[in-house]
């Protein structure tokens, strides 16, 4: 499945398992997801799924929007996201439906997108994580700089994306592999273990993961694969008997 959700990132806080272990969550609020238009490769070229999650008042939007929100018949919202639908997937969804957090499970692993902390302007070992110069003696007011950043009169300039100081964090970036703890249906919450990129307030999109969902199929198609034996373990039952193995056996 590659349909995901809208949603808001709300703060932290800590959950406890039945064990008692506490875990350190991230709550991501999941209004319901609006579907205002569904594409298809007929008329589209496509085929993909647009939602639209929040409320806006009508007067702040274009009438464009406002026109593509009514013939959909769903409130105008806040922002809208598209959603790329595989073979068979999403035939049920209609204009005017509405997505919500139980479509994922406690234990899920998903993927989180969001926008980062602006970090404002840095300079290159907090941007781009450098060691620094020396520290030890003769090295003075050298400590934190950026070293050598180009050459002498061939080229004559600095080479473009160079790794230097300037304007840190606000991009689009996803975490993949985080794991859904709980979710809570009655408030529209889930529960995310994991660094849930950007700022609380901020707006994040949870996907399923696109390793899990690979690593399934793998295992759908290959399922009597067993993982490689450790150096010295005795091999599986039935288990063909490797190259070295073999040869021995021979002499």
């Amino acid at each position: 499945m590659t349909i995901g959700l809208v949603g808001r990132k709300c703060g932290m806080t800590r959950v406890f398992t039945d064990a008692g272990v506490t875990v350190p969550v991230t709550v991501v609020e999941v209004l319901p997801n609006r579907v205002s238009q569904v594409k298809s490769d007929k008329t589209d070229g496509y085929r993909a799924v647009q939602v639209t999650t929040g409320g806006r008042r009508p007067s702040r939007i274009s009438k464009a929007l406002a026109g593509h929100f009514a013939k959909a018949n769903v409130a105008a919202g806040h922002t809208s996201q598209e959603f790329r639908l595989n073979k068979g997937e999403g035939d049920a969804l209609a204009a005017g439906a509405e997505l919500k957090v139980d479509m994922f499970t406690a234990g899920q692993i998903v993927d989180v997108t969001g926008t980062t902390v602006g970090k404002g302007f840095a300079g290159t070992m907090k941007r781009h994580n450098f060691a620094g110069g020396m520290k030890s003696h003769g090295n003075s007011v050298s400590h934190r700089a950026p070293g050598s950043i180009g050459q002498r009169q061939t080229p004559g300039r600095v080479f473009k994306g160079k790794r230097m100081s300037g304007h840190m964090g606000v991009r689009n970036r996803t975490i993949e592999n985080l794991r859904i703890v709980e979710v809570d249906v009655p408030r529209n919450l889930l529960l995310i273990s994991g660094a849930v990129p950007g700022s609380e307030g901020g707006r994040v999109i949870v996907r399923p993961s696109t390793k899990a969902v690979g690593q399934a199929r793998r295992r759908k198609l290959m399922p009597n694969k067993a993982p490689a034996a450790a150096k010295g373990a005795p091999a599986a039952k039935g288990a063909p008997a490797a190259k070295g193995a073999a040869k021995a056996d021979k002499k």
